[in-house]
């Protein structure tokens, strides 16, 4: 039947993979679901004092197939049969090193206990060290290939992860042929295209984070990559010169794939994106709307024709990429390494003595009801309490670099700071800050993008904090001075990705199109305070002379 042709969208977020079924031509959600990756949860593979944060790819095969099945099962009998595309996004950088023929080097048996040859996700920062490198050669080289990526290299973005791989494990290097992005591996799975040097690679990672550019004719060129460290030759003639936006499909499903999701082989599959790229498209971005995907961290994307950007190099940000977003158009990102994972740092600290001294005084069942009861009841208690506040000079101030700064002018060596506490300080207070933090953060990107002539005539916020915290996202308003509107849809990733499904599957002829049949617009509207915005300016003097000091001392 006409009103009868499905699509999914796919997202691997940092915790979890979410899977979306849409009627493609309706534009209802008939089923979703969320599997939470089984080793990440249990904490394996990972050292956050070290910032090492890996994931097996038995979470994401395990997830996705899960996911996409309990999905299906909220619907009526042969539903599966009339799905006719799937696209996925993920994290990223998220990267995995792969042998010869294309498989991660944690999938082979006698690496499979190794955090090096598993997938190294966004927020890992141990290769400190090596984006460094890279940005001071870049600089020196005769072609600055940071130049679309904001001018400096991210120690989250895959060239620096995946030389710190190879310069502190010989046992991955040894088997090392080539890498993937998480967004390139899951199509070329689901396709059975896994060779390093044919899989479809996605525009949206390459240029924003392994420094790709038709300017330059695709990747850096070998002889910076030797200069850089001989021991990155391993990839010399296993990676790729051609990249592809997400309305291009990578094939179709294979058999086995058909098979193991309850799916038929006539399933297009996307080429894949980064995860807030693909929400920017659920949260239906245009040219003009700066779309704040707020989860952990946050992204920070927005889009601008050819005729506006023209060959300025936008400074500062994640990168520009011609249909990183929107095919057609440029698009931009910038965005925060910590913003739900501050309040979630801060949730920590308070349940301390929950965790570590209630089992000692009642039995571990009751222990653990208590602490699961308050655990749920904490961040909302304190959100109330913070809204109390009044807002004046004298609160604390902090600065949201607990997990380094991505944008403006990403620099992960600085760290967080809270100022001006007493002994009166209380745990709301310092809740308050916290938040404001984060919001002058969001500020300061929002500046980063003014100052250079990017038009910013609106923004949208989406994400489980835009949901859920009107009180994060009132200050964030107030800050800003801006309306802020907050996407409908709570999946807007998954959303995004089903939506170049339907493009891929021939349902429409271009996203714009997908985008305006599927999109769910706006649940609510956040209004700025003016007499608020004032009171804030003078806070967000002092976080910008507290940053200063951190900087000066890194």
């Amino acid at each position: 039947m006409q009103t009868q042709k499905y699509v999914i969208g796919i997202d691997f977020g940092t915790d979890s993979c979410r899977a979306l079924l849409v009627n493609a031509l309706t534009g209802e959600e008939l089923g979703s679901a969320v599997e939470f990756y089984t080793r990440w949860k249990q904490g394996l593979y990972c050292d956050a004092g070290k910032n090492q944060y890996r994931q097996h790819p038995l979470d994401y095969l395990e997830g996705m197939e899960a996911a996409i099945k309990r999905a299906l099962s909220q619907c009526p009998e042969g539903t599966g049969e009339k799905v006719v595309g799937i696209s996925v996004d993920t994290t990223g950088s998220t990267p995995v090193l792969l042998d010869k023929n294309g498989t991660p080097l944690a999938l082979l048996p006698d690496l499979a206990e190794n955090p090096n040859a598993m997938f190294v996700l966004w927020k890992d920062h141990t290769a400190a060290k090596e984006a460094d490198e890279i940005n001071d050669l870049a600089k020196r080289w005769e072609i600055d290939y940071t130049a679309y990526t904001g001018g400096l290299y991210s120690v989250e973005s895959v060239w620096a992860k995946m030389l710190h791989l190879l310069r502190v494990d010989p046992a991955v290097r040894e088997q090392a042929y080539s890498w993937a992005e998480h967004c390139d591996w899951i199509p070329a799975l689901l396709t059975g295209n896994v060779q390093p040097e044919t899989m479809y690679r996605s525009r949206c990672a390459a240029g924003h984070k392994s420094m790709w550019h038709e300017k330059w004719g695709g990747l850096p060129a070998d002889e910076f990559f030797m200069a850089l460290d001989p021991v990155l030759g391993v990839f010399t003639g296993h990676l790729y010169r051609d990249s592809y936006t997400s309305d291009t499909r990578a094939g179709y499903l294979t058999e086995e794939w058909a098979n193991r999701l309850g799916l038929s082989t006539q399933v297009a599959v996307g080429v894949g994106a980064l995860d807030c790229h693909m929400g920017a498209v659920g949260a239906q971005v245009s040219a003009g709307t700066v779309v704040k995907v707020m989860g952990t961290s946050t992204c920070d994307v927005t889009v601008a024709p050819y005729s506006e950007i023209k060959d300025a190099q936008i400074l500062g940000i994640s990168g520009q990429v011609d249909g990183s977003v929107v095919p057609g158009m440029i698009g931009m990102e910038a965005g925060q390494s910590a913003f739900g994972d501050i309040y979630a740092w801060y949730k920590r600290l308070l349940e301390w003595p929950l965790k570590a001294i209630l089992p000692t005084v009642c039995d571990a069942e009751e222990a653990e009801k208590i602490t699961a009861l308050l655990d749920k009841q904490i961040l909302p208690k304190l959100n109330e309490e913070a809204e109390k506040i009044p807002l004046t000079e004298s609160v604390p101030v902090a600065v949201d670099w607990l997990n380094g700064r991505r944008t403006p002018f990403g620099n992960q060596n600085v760290t967080g700071l809270i100022s001006g506490l007493t002994l009166g300080t209380t745990a709301p207070m310092i809740f308050k800050a916290l938040v404001e933090a984060t919001a002058f953060g969001s500020k300061a990107i929002t500046d980063c993008y003014l100052k250079q002539h990017v038009t910013i005539d609106s923004i949208t916020a989406t994400g489980g904090i835009s949901l859920k915290s009107p009180f994060v996202m009132q200050t964030l308003a107030n800050v800003l001075n801006m309306p802020i509107k907050v996407a409908r849809s709570e999946q807007t990733c998954a959303l995004g990705a089903a939506m170049f499904a339907s493009v891929v599957a021939g349902i429409y002829p271009k996203l714009e199109d997908a985008q305006q049949a599927l999109g769910k617009g706006f649940i609510t509207q956040y209004e700025p305070d003016a007499e608020k915005h004032t009171l804030y300016m003078k806070l967000y003097r002092d976080y910008q002379a507290w940053g200063e000091n951190i900087e000066a001392k890194v």
